[in-house]
């Protein structure tokens, strides 16, 4: 019983002194409420569904700020997000016996811009941006394809976590 009062002491007074010294969360935007439309993707790939994927993972992120609000309709919006998918690539990076592949690096390349629909203003303009993972090529083609869908969730995890911290940079320094 004594621990468990401990531990919860020593919860409450970590979150005080946090508190207390200002600390704030980097992931999470305070300011004035904000809606932000965020667009599916162009896809220039062959890869199916990856825009669906991204548009996912990019929503998923900016529903962590209280304050901003994703919305479906462009009209009535603050801020849009829009982007493109402009390749993917998986080129062969190392051989085994008999010159088969074991390894490739998944490479996706994308261009993003941040607008404030208000103001016209570009608050945020990406033109090209690179991403690559590895995956391991195995016997099993169940095997591969679930390696390279897990290096590929890397990366869309990745590259939206960072438009998502960039983002609140530029929203939080806006006027």
């Amino acid at each position: 019983m004594k621990t468990i009062l401990g531990l919860s002491s020593l919860f409450l007074l970590t979150a005080l002194l946090l508190n207390g010294c200002g600390y704030h969360n980097p992931y999470v935007y305070t300011g004035p409420e904000k809606s932000i439309y965020v667009t599916h993707w162009k896809n220039r790939t062959n890869a199916l569904q990856l825009d669906t994927k991204i548009y996912q993972t990019l929503t998923h992120w900016f529903q962590k700020s209280n304050s901003l609000k994703v919305t479906n309709e462009k009209a009535g919006a603050d801020l849009i997000l829009a982007g493109e998918i402009i390749s993917i690539q998986l080129p062969s990076l190392s051989y085994g016996a008999d010159n088969n592949a074991t390894e490739v690096k998944i490479i996706l390349t994308v261009r993003y811009i941040l607008k404030d629909l208000k103001t016209d203003q570009v608050l945020l303009e990406v033109p090209q941006e690179t991403w690559s993972e590895y995956a391991r090529i195995t016997n099993s083609s169940m095997v591969t394809v679930n390696n390279e869908e897990k290096a590929l969730t890397t990366i869309i995890e990745n590259l939206s976590e960072k438009i998502y911290m960039k983002a609140l940079g530029k929203i939080s320094a806006m006027k």
